[in-house]
């Protein structure tokens, strides 16, 4: 019998009404983003489509649904962690949410332990209560399944490079795992005027930065994280630097700007993939494509680039892929590539 890899998509909610039956069949996991910590309890608010859940559980009763808690700029997570009593609440208020709306678990999305970068509250001390806040939340959740008959999920959506593993635990913190999801996307872009690829799975020569799906893989394992629950990420969406030197077709050149958000995949598709003055390169060294029209540079991945990943994961041994973010590309160009490459 082969494998079953993890097919899995985050989705913010104005993206749920555009989710599909296929879709729903191809996924076995869903992630609808985000809930978020308001005076130390879950707020939902922000989650307006959730009876869909219902529908996707009749087209796929297979599909795990998730509730995914946090994203960039959300806190509440260090003063939650901070004390035995906050995470008590956070673990009954985590578990009376997954239930009440049907969830199969819970992921949390602290971006980023022990750091601030993001505009919220951190501690050196969150470290070592990252690891408790998720044993606390295993707790509850194991007891509630204990009720219930089922198994409550509990993941983790992980930063990509060193920074991450230096703020937290991982060698225990993944004992309360299912999976670790790494966000192996914007491994350059908002911080950086140095042109490059966002979701490339090897370091190319030339790349300064260094990080890669590889070289982030390798450091989480050596961390102590078993490759049967790690899950990497792919992007529906790229980033974009402009105004840069016509030099190596825009490849690791020096600009005036950042890489921001760039367009979505369906957008890159319709409108900038061989179109408009922009060409296609192919980076063989780091499996991945990019777009230079003589000024502007776009890194994204397609469906060359995933089926290099989806390799990669069967190769390794990892428990598979999840994608940042399902509305980016509701065509299922990359979803479909997802699903062929890890079932073939």
């Amino acid at each position: 019998m082969s494998k079953s890899y993890v097919i899995a998509a985050y989705a913010v909610d104005r993206s749920f009404p555009l989710i599909t039956d296929e879709a729903v069949r191809k996924l076995t996991h869903l992630y609808a983003a985000f809930a978020h910590l308001r005076d130390d309890t879950f707020d939902l608010g922000k989650l307006t489509h959730l009876h869909r859940l219902a529908e996707f559980k009749a087209c796929n009763p297979e599909l795990k649904i998730m509730l995914s808690v946090g994203g960039w700029g959300a806190g509440g997570f260090s003063e939650a962690a901070s004390t035995e009593s906050g995470r008590k609440q956070f673990a009954a208020g985590a578990v009376e949410a997954v239930v009440q709306h049907g969830f199969d678990g819970l992921d949390l999305d602290w971006e980023y332990p022990c750091y601030s970068v993001a505009g919220i509250a951190s501690s050196p001390e969150d470290k070592v209560n990252f690891t408790l806040l998720l044993k606390e939340v295993r707790e509850h959740l194991d007891r509630q399944g204990a009720k219930d008959r089922k198994h409550y999920l509990l993941t983790i959506a992980a930063g990509a490079d060193r920074f991450y593993l230096d703020g937290t635990e991982m060698d225990k913190a993944h004992r309360y795992l299912d999976y670790v999801l790494i966000m192996t996307y914007d491994m350059r872009g908002g911080f950086q005027t140095l042109t490059g690829h966002h979701t490339n799975l090897y370091t190319p020569t030339g790349d300064l930065v260094r990080i890669s799906v590889d070289a982030s893989v390798n450091m989480f394992v050596q961390a102590g994280v078993p490759p049967e629950k790690i899950v990497i990420g792919a992007a529906f969406y790229s980033r974009m630097w402009k105004d840069v030197p016509n030099v190596n077709n825009g490849l690791h050149q020096p600009t005036s700007s950042s890489g921001g958000y760039g367009p979505t995949y369906s957008d890159l598709a319709a409108n900038y993939i061989n179109k408009n003055g922009f060409i296609r390169y192919w980076d063989d060294e780091a499996k991945a494509p990019y777009l230079f029209d003589g000024s502007r540079f776009i890194t994204y991945d397609d469906e060359e680039s995933i089926g290099h990943k989806c390799e990669y994961v069967k190769r390794k041994e990892l428990a598979g892929m999840m994608a940042w973010e399902y509305g980016c590309d509701p065509s299922l160009t990359l979803l479909n590539a997802i699903y062929r490459g890890l079932n073939e």
